[in-house]
């Protein structure tokens, strides 16, 4: 029996097919951008990477619970 992903890693699977990219690579982008505000990164994501609310903001808290930040 495989445990599912809990929370923001529950998205990763639906955000790896609609933008066709693999997690890592969001997960970088969101990596890169540490000087910014939580928010802030979820506007460049949606803006400048097209991403929905929702998966954008999962990929920064999942970014944001492994650096403590």
């Amino acid at each position: 029996m495989t445990d599912k992903p809990k929370g923001p890693a529950s998205y990763f699977p639906s955000i790896e097919k609609k933008y066709g990219q693999p997690i890592d690579h969001w997960l970088d982008l969101a990596r890169g951008q540490s000087g910014l505000k939580h928010m802030e990164v979820v506007n460049w994501l949606k803006s400048e990477h097209r991403l929905g609310h929702g998966h954008a903001n999962a990929i920064v808290a999942f970014v944001r619970a492994e650096t403590g930040g």
